[in-house]
């Protein structure tokens, strides 16, 4: 049985601890045992080469090197890593590093949550989006900072929401991507700004997608 380690914590404002028992239950749907934590001594105390996947919840706070360090060793050794919104790619945002592993940062939602907007799958032949249509989500629409390098599934086009950045044009950012960091896969869906966002539809298949993907 593959194992898997969800950390959650941070900014109340996520939900963490309902995002985390969510992706708890998709999970055990796919035959996961499932530990959850809400400290992340859980990156250093636990021996991480033994889980399949990692599914962090933590959106800010802080990481110290050696449990960024004990995920990249990990990571570079095929743990995979899967999540969503802030949880993962808002996460630790003094750590260049997480971000490096991730593949993006959160830079701004303009409008805040509750802006509709579309999502359009860009990569139908992937596992994780094959026979999705592009749907529409209200919700905050995440403006991120990507690695060029990510293998991109869905974007969503801005702007929606009036806002400084107007000026600059329509520009595509990722919403669904996946990556490799050494020997581990990477998912990444920025949809999740509380836990109904991807509790059903097509978030919920791609979040139960993804994270079976990202696992080793």
């Amino acid at each position: 049985m593959k194992k898997a380690l969800i950390v959650w914590g941070g900014w109340d404002g996520h939900q963490p601890k309902e995002v985390g028992e969510l992706c708890a239950d998709i999970l055990r749907t796919q035959d996961f045992e499932v530990m959850l934590s809400h400290d992340l001594a859980a990156l250093t105390e636990q021996d991480l080469n033994t889980f399949s996947l990692l599914v962090p919840i933590w959106t800010m706070g802080e990481i110290s090197q050696d449990q960024v360090k004990a995920v990249a060793k990990a990571v570079e050794s095929g743990l995979g890593v899967g999540g969503c919104h802030g949880g993962m790619c808002d996460a630790f945002r003094g750590s260049p590093e997480w971000h490096f592993i991730t593949g993006a940062q959160w830079v701004s939602h303009p409008g805040d949550d509750g802006v509709e907007y579309d999502v359009h799958i860009t990569d139908h032949s992937h596992p994780i989006t094959a026979g999705l249509s592009d749907f529409k989500v209200k919700s905050e629409q995440y403006y991120l900072h990507t690695d060029p390098a990510n293998k991109v599934l869905a974007t969503t086009k801005f702007p929606v929401a009036d806002g400084p950045h107007v000026p600059n044009g329509e520009c595509h950012i990722p919403v669904v991507f996946t990556r490799l960091y050494g020997k581990g896969k990477v998912f990444y869906c920025a949809l999740g700004h509380q836990a109904a966002t991807i509790a059903s539809g097509e978030p919920y298949e791609i979040m139960k997608r993804g994270l079976a993907w990202a696992a080793r």
